[in-house]
């Protein structure tokens, strides 16, 4: 019962409605359980248009939201109040799951990383700093199942400037993530979250 519960509390509802002459769906958005929502660590929040916060969830398919997040919307708002005003910050976003969980010989296919990020700027939302890698929406190939698109938030050490090799530069896929966390010194995250989707045509 509890449980029970629990998820009716964790649910979202858009009910039915006319906003500007499109139907909305009514839609149930699916929190992350077991491990996959054992990943998600300290109150990181990743906002997209409609969505809000997609932090340690499921992007529903209602309302085209897999197609849109895949086709439409440019970069989300990232926001961490705990941040430390002082710090500077480093932001990662890769899949893990490419092409496949089943398979993820490629993982990790990085789609955004961003150096230099004041604390204060992450209070409010206003992600700024020095894009490393651009955003790249999340496109999971067709018939792949849900893919995991994470987040990681680690403090940036102040004793040099963080970059890419030029080896890291000629492809987002199959990047030794834990090569450059090594290189850097980054150690563990400071917060992370993240979304499952899949291809909206599956």
């Amino acid at each position: 019962m509890k449980t029970q519960i629990t998820h009716l509390l964790k649910a979202v509802f858009i009910l039915i409605s006319m906003q500007g002459g499109v139907r909305m769906e009514e839609c149930i958005f699916e929190k992350l359980e077991g491990e996959d929502g054992m990943f998600c660590r300290r109150d990181l929040k990743v906002v997209y248009p409609e969505l809000g916060d997609v932090g340690c969830m499921y992007i529903p398919e209602c309302n085209q939201y897999r197609k849109r997040i895949s086709k439409e919307w440019s970069s989300p708002a990232v926001l961490f109040q705990e941040a430390d005003a002082s710090k500077r910050y480093i932001l990662i976003m890769v899949d893990p799951d490419a092409p496949s969980r089943a398979d993820p010989k490629f993982r990790f296919w990085r789609h955004w990383t961003v150096v230099d990020i004041r604390g204060a700027d992450l209070k409010n939302g206003k992600l700024k700093g020095r894009v490393l890698s651009d955003y790249r929406r999340p496109t999971p190939p067709y018939q792949t199942g849900f893919h995991r698109y994470q987040f990681l938030l680690y403090e940036q050490p102040s004793f040099e400037a963080i970059s890419l090799s030029p080896e890291e530069n000629q492809s987002t896929g199959s990047w030794k993530m834990e090569n450059f966390l090594n290189r850097f010194q980054l150690g563990m995250p400071v917060a992370s979250t993240q979304f499952l989707t899949k291809d909206y045509k599956d």
